[in-house]
């Protein structure tokens, strides 16, 4: 079969497909009972636990005492017949590797008895340690290859749920994993310790201000996921998308995102029926999903869940693209998650929406109705403040991969210049504090709008800055520069670092000055002041986009880590290794081996499309535009054959010979540039394939898309932006 029959064949397949679309009946099965159907959540707990038992283990979970070990094998019995009642034959211990992804090992229940017969096991050994082979996992030079060893340790802050599967379920257990060493080689372990470190400073500025009910402090994420659908039949027929997550060719079509008419435009039927599924089976996981809606790009869209504390956000959030990978299937659709897989159309991101809360439920982000009164509002701010614009390097490499440089900075998605958007009344509020006290409040009032029949509605006082990377939307931060396939446990380990740092210093200026004598209010108004003058650098209301911003950054010395790998060194910096290594979240060799990973992954991710870019070319596209050379060649002769001057055949084929010619020229260089190897570590070939590869990568889909638009649409092999996006 020709490429173009592939093509042709793949259009046909989609108009004439019918997909069962009514596969959930939500008559039947009411939301309130859906929800947390397959999770050991804590009504589960109670019923089935001995009540020292669930007590202890709730102590655990919502205050963070240390696990007792004598209750594990109570909590595992419970869980095991909980699990066999709805049909689980497995277990797993499901943990977050450094690839970015989860990972599981199966072990059955089953174990066989001396009379030839099998019962079903699950002690407490097997609940709180596994041990999966850990040798084919990035380390970083944590560990040489041929050690194996690897221990994931049950996480009960995240609670234990069941797989669905057509045969069978598996009881899933959130674990952590580290190395026999005991150092981190996943994302959750870190995440854990940063969460630790931010509740034990968080609590003492809670302290100071009398209150002592307050046992822990959590960090609470929402991170909105957006993600494209696109027929499965377009998505085989491209081996960019099924290598590599996004398209390395492909000319603009006639028709993008200009329109406008996507953005929370009417869902199509197919993909509608996709997101009810998707969210049924999020609901029965415990997963509390709350929005859906169509964003800015055709075929773009988003999902967003309510917030949760940052670590069961993060699993969560992995276990939503899970979901969301295997629901599409069933639809006939494939979910991408790529920051970017179509140029120039805009990306996906997973704006992380961060706060601080506390375990009797008081959010420490939100301002109150007079937030100028709210001074322990103020002191959490400011801390925040302080934070961002003493690390901004951090979080700019917190959200670095090779996949996030195709989105940051294009007018879709924040720029690399890490600054804090705070809205009109904060603002004002953070202004009247650097001078004094502050005195007044800006409020919203109403809108007018203008038709009778229609109430006033509230206004907010201040608008949103979509242009910003970390925004104060209310009652939290917004870091919207997540990228869309990332694990938001790396951005919110950085987070809840460096503003445990700052709460850190604040709390021991506080307990200072207090401890001398001074008013706490008295304390607070001296501190914060200072604290902001050498912070307000990194305010920024206005438009990101614009080039007066990145003047602007540059003459603040804010600064701009355009690429990934301007911005890896930051990892291994002696000021890092400082922060991290003081409060036990990283240790230096832990840096060292994330570095060398993110290193690796971006040189792997760049050769992986550079090979491919190379292949397509040179088998499909080059062939389909030497073909269309061919007959135009055979139209010129025929017509001088005929006595007919050639016109514009002729300069149709004088065209495409150039195109050709600039095609096979590109190919050449790229070739050349991946048979050289760049001398030096890690870091030395991420230059190399950021400085070589990638432009030489551009060249050849710069020639190729002129190509598309030129060569016979019947020759042309493969599915096109104006067909992926709006074949539904």
């Amino acid at each position: 079969m020709s490429n173009i029959n592939v093509r042709q064949q793949a259009i046909s397949t989609i108009a004439n497909a019918k997909h069962k679309l009514d596969r959930i009946n939500f008559r039947g099965n009411q939301l309130k009972d859906l929800f947390g159907k397959n999770v050991f959540n804590e009504a589960v707990q109670r019923e089935m636990l001995p009540k020292p038992v669930f007590r202890a283990l709730q102590k655990t979970i919502k205050q963070g005492a240390p696990l007792d070990p004598a209750i594990a094998d109570a909590v595992a019995n419970a869980m095991k017949d909980w699990a066999l009642e709805r049909g689980a034959t497995h277990f797993t211990h499901l943990f977050q590797p450094m690839t970015g992804l989860t990972a599981e090992k199966h072990d059955s229940f089953l174990s066989p008895t001396s009379e030839g017969r099998a019962i079903a096991e699950f002690s407490g050994k097997e609940l709180i340690k596994g041990e999966p082979d850990a040798s084919s996992f990035p380390s970083g030079g944590i560990r040489a290859t041929f050690e194996a060893r690897g221990y994931t340790a049950w996480d009960p802050t995240s609670p234990a749920y069941i797989l669905e599967n057509p045969n069978g379920s598996t009881l899933v257990i959130p674990t952590a994993f580290v190395s026999w060493t005991g150092e981190a080689l996943d994302k959750k372990t870190p995440l854990l310790r940063s969460m630790e470190v931010l509740s034990t400073q968080a609590l003492r500025i809670l302290r100071l201000f009398g209150n002592k009910e307050a046992k822990k402090v959590f960090t609470t994420v929402g991170p909105e996921q957006e993600y494209f659908l696109i027929d499965k039949n377009f998505v085989y027929a491209r081996p960019d998308l099924i290598n590599a997550g996004r398209t390395l060719f492909g000319a603009p079509p006639p028709k993008g995102q200009e329109l406008e008419d996507q953005y929370f435009g009417a869902i199509p039927e197919r993909v509608l029926a996709y997101m009810a599924e998707v969210e049924a089976e999020l609901f029965k996981l415990g997963v509390p999903v709350k929005t859906r809606h169509n964003e800015v790009a055709p075929s773009q869209y988003e999902i967003a869940p309510i917030f949760e504390d940052s670590n069961l956000a993060t699993d969560h959030n992995q276990l939503l693209m899970e979901v969301m990978r295997k629901t599409a299937d069933k639809y006939g659709l494939v979910c991408l998650f790529h920051e970017k897989p179509f140029a120039r159309i805009n990306g996906s991101g997973k704006h992380n929406n961060w706060s601080m809360s506390t375990d009797t439920g008081e959010n420490l982000l939100n301002p109150g109705d007079t937030p100028h009164d709210n001074a322990q509002f103020l002191v959490f701010c400011v801390a925040v403040i302080r934070a961002v614009a003493k690390y901004p390097e951090l979080l700019r490499v917190s959200v670095a991969s090779a996949a996030n440089d195709h989105r940051l900075g294009a007018n879709e998605a924040p720029p690399a210049i890490i600054s804090i958007f705070l809205g009109d009344q904060l603002q004002d509020i953070i202004d009247q504090l650097e001078q004094g006290q502050p005195k007044s409040t800006k409020h919203g009032g109403f809108m007018e709008i203008g038709v009778s029949v229609l109430p006033k509605l509230p206004k907010d006082a201040g608008d949103r800055n979509r242009t910003s990377p970390f925004a104060f939307t209310g009652n939290k931060f917004e870091f919207r520069a997540v990228g869309g396939s990332q694990s938001i446990a790396g951005p919110n380990t950085v987070l809840n670092t460096i503003v445990a740092e700052s709460l850190d210093y604040i709390a021991t200026e506080l307990e200072k000055a207090v401890k001398g004598g001074k008013d706490l209010n008295k304390a607070i108004q001296e501190l914060l002041p200072s604290i902001i003058k050498e912070s307000k650098k990194v305010l920024f209301n206005g438009d990101g986009y614009s080039e007066e911003w990145h003047k602007e950054a540059e003459r603040r010395g804010l600064p701009n880590l355009r690429t990934t790998v301007d911005a890896l060194p930051i990892v291994i910096q002696k000021s890092t290794i400082e922060l991290f290594s003081k409060y036990k979240v990283y240790s230096e060799r832990e840096l060292q081996s994330r570095f060398n990973i993110l290193c690796e992954h971006y040189v792997k991710t760049v050769m992986v499309e550079a090979k491919l870019t190379a292949m397509m070319a040179k088998t499909m596209i080059l062939p389909a535009s030497l073909r269309h050379e061919g007959e135009l060649a055979n139209v010129v002769a025929n017509l001088k054959a005929a006595g007919v001057e050639p016109g514009a055949a002729l300069t149709e084929l004088q065209t495409c010979m150039a195109l050709v010619k600039d095609l096979q020229s590109a190919i050449a260089g790229l070739d050349k540039s991946l048979e050289h190897h760049a001398e030096g570590g890690p870091y030395d070939h991420a230059k190399y394939a950021r400085d070589h590869i990638l432009p030489a990568m551009e060249a050849v889909r710069s020639a190729a898309d002129k190509l598309e638009t030129v060569v016979a649409d019947d020759l042309w092999p493969l599915p096109t932006y104006r067909e992926m996006l709006f074949i539904k």
